[in-house]
């Protein structure tokens, strides 16, 4: 009802011409946000006009998702609603990103069984946030780097920026190759393996920017080549295939040109390398994680070169 000796309005009639209910109106009160314009004789709150019209934006902001210090903020002038809802924009993306990921991992559970161990340490991992995705990476590559200053910049580049985030709406296939991938990049026999990789294709000198890759294209050209034509490793037209590979040396430290000896030992290990099974299930976990298949590690391409080289070594 209405105070008759001031025409302002009490809690119950306030209540009763917005719609919200009393308890609400005392705690948006209690809270701040909604102050009384005055007491009556007996104490009660009594509110006016334009308290009206302030219940009704605090009832929008609250549906809206808006906490009172927001809400507080908006009112005293502090803030807009605009920056406040670009802010909430942002914070409910986040949170679709995480029940995406959520949906994903329990997809993943219920399709393999897992024990409750592996779904903790799924969950864990999967819902790592970009950053904390960013800094597994970081330190995986700095440490593969270390020291390394003639390594290829491309190639540091690419690793470093090449798998940090799961999509927006992983699969389950997905989240299963993040969190092996996480757990593979602070395993320390994969990482020795991997600085090893890149010591090969620093060798203290400078190379080309983008050099270790083109000669990986090389590699994996020319073995699926290799083994499309049925080229036996050992025959010479594989080691017609080899020298087309190791032809300028840019990559792999070596000559094969006219009148120069190639030191076969040494490429073999830079292959072997390359072609250890840690390292091509790396190659199989980052396509993965970016929507591709298994293809992508060319084990059978890099098996073949490898095997070529092999018999040149032994000869």
């Amino acid at each position: 009802m209405t105070d008759t000796g001031t025409g302002l309005l009490t809690i119950g009639a306030l209540a009763h011409a917005t719609g919200r209910s009393v308890r609400t109106i005392r705690y948006w009160s209690d809270e701040g946000v909604l102050t009384p314009v005055a007491r009556s004789p007996g104490g009660y709150r009594l509110y006016d006009a334009a308290c009206v019209a302030r219940l009704e934006l605090i009832g929008t902001l609250r549906e809206l998702g808006l906490g009172l210090p927001d809400v507080r903020r908006v009112l005293a002038g502090d803030t807009t609603v605009a920056e406040v809802a670009a802010a909430h924009v942002a914070a409910l993306d986040a949170r679709i990103r995480t029940l995406r990921v959520t949906r994903a991992v329990l997809s993943a559970v219920a399709r393999r069984g897992s024990s409750t161990e592996e779904t903790t340490l799924m969950n864990r991992l999967a819902r790592l946030s970009a950053t904390e995705r960013g800094r597994i990476l970081e330190e995986f590559v700095t440490e593969m780097f270390h020291g390394l200053d003639t390594a290829d910049p491309v190639v540091r580049e690419r690793m470093r920026t090449m798998a940090v985030d799961l999509p927006d709406e992983p699969t389950p296939e997905q989240v299963d190759a993040w969190v092996e991938l996480a757990e593979l990049l602070q395993e320390p026999g994969f990482r020795t393996r991997m600085r090893q990789v890149a010591r090969y294709s620093a060798q203290g000198r400078e190379i080309p920017d983008g050099a270790s890759l083109t000669f990986a294209r090389r590699l994996v050209h020319l073995g699926a080549r290799a083994r499309e034509q049925s080229v036996a490793p050992e025959s010479p037209r594989a080691a017609e295939i080899l020298h087309d590979l190791l032809a300028d040396g840019t990559d792999t430290g070596t000559d094969t040109g006219p009148g120069t000896d190639v030191d076969w030992r040494a490429v073999r290990e830079r292959l072997e390398a390359m072609a250890d099974d840690r390292v091509a299930r790396y190659r199989e976990l980052v396509s993965r994680v970016k929507g591709g298949g298994p293809d992508a590690a060319h084990r059978e391409d890099f098996a073949w070169v490898v095997a070529a080289v092999r018999h040149r070594a032994a000869g």
